[in-house]
């Protein structure tokens, strides 16, 4: 708006100034000679001063509207710079933010790459664990002592007769419970891969500590009740340099606990999101957290 007040004025006023030039105007001193009398003359007079007005007019308007289209060249040039460094941080913030994108990727596929390693080591472990486990166990089944039957003796009573009695040979010095229920851990061992399930008790729906415990023994005849400290008042007390497979072995204040399987090994269920699986007694956190063993 401003530019186009402006050109109008310019026009004008170069319009206006062409005719004083070309003559096609009559000067002021020629007006005023031309008067044919004194009223004449003053309306002459009062015509040249309104022109004069008109010519400062359309001069001061010019100028005004002029500053009026420096100022807004200046306020353009301004918001043009300010929109050009708007949009260079806009750039900026958008590319800073396409890399920490790209960074925060980068790290997403380094940790899944590196879950699916550790995943594939335990496995692994897993695997060479259970076999080891496997391995003692059927040793230890070939190496079961066999318990001697009881021998007919024959005794001599007072009066010179024969008495046959049965006497039994005293058995080998073996501990009752493993002898009863080491076969346990063959039971468990079918069990590696349940899912962890807090409450469970059954392989179909998976199994917390003391549920994988209580339903391993309930396979030999064994009732177990369905809590970790409760399951520590029943047997006896082993001590950790004297753990046969078969024996309970509990953890963290009695929150957690397992079967022994031999070779520093055990058994176990631990918690959301984990398996049945092999764990070792010499891991820190069990190692921390040992509480003790129980024999049934």
């Amino acid at each position: 708006m401003a530019r186009k007040n402006l050109r109008r004025s310019e026009a004008a006023l170069s319009n206006r100034l062409v005719a004083m030039y070309t003559g096609e105007e009559t000067s002021t001193l020629g007006v005023l000679l031309g008067a044919t009398s004194f009223d004449d003359l003053l309306s002459r007079m009062d015509a040249v001063d309104r022109v004069a007005d008109q010519d400062v007019d359309v001069h001061r308007e010019t100028v005004k509207f002029r500053v009026q289209v420096r100022r807004q060249r200046t306020r353009l040039r301004h918001a043009r710079a300010e929109q050009a460094r708007v949009v260079e941080e806009r750039a900026a913030h958008r590319a800073s933010v396409e890399q920490q994108l790209a960074e925060r990727r980068s790290l997403v596929a380094s940790i899944r790459g590196e879950i699916a390693r550790l995943q594939a080591e335990e496995r692994a472990r897993q695997q060479a664990a259970a076999r080891a486990a496997e391995r003692r166990l059927a040793a230890a089944q070939a190496a079961a002592p066999v318990l001697p039957t009881p021998l007919n003796t024959a005794v001599e009573s007072d009066d010179g007769s024969d008495e046959s009695s049965a006497v039994s040979a005293a058995p080998a010095p073996t501990a009752s419970a493993p002898a009863r229920y080491g076969g346990v851990v063959g039971i468990a061992m079918r069990y590696l891969g349940v899912p962890y399930k807090w409450g469970g008790a059954s392989p179909s729906t998976g199994f917390d500590c003391s549920g994988f415990i209580m339903y391993v023994y309930s396979q030999v005849g064994v009732s177990l009740p369905h809590n970790a400290a409760a399951q520590y008042g029943v047997g006896t007390p082993v001590s950790r340099s004297q753990l046969q497979p078969g024996d309970l072995v509990f953890f963290n204040g009695l929150g957690h606990n397992g079967i022994y399987i031999g070779g520093g090994q055990f058994i176990h269920s631990p918690h959301t999101g984990d398996v049945v699986k092999i764990s070792s007694l010499s891991d820190s956190w069990y190692a921390a957290t040992w509480v003790g063993a129980r024999r049934v």
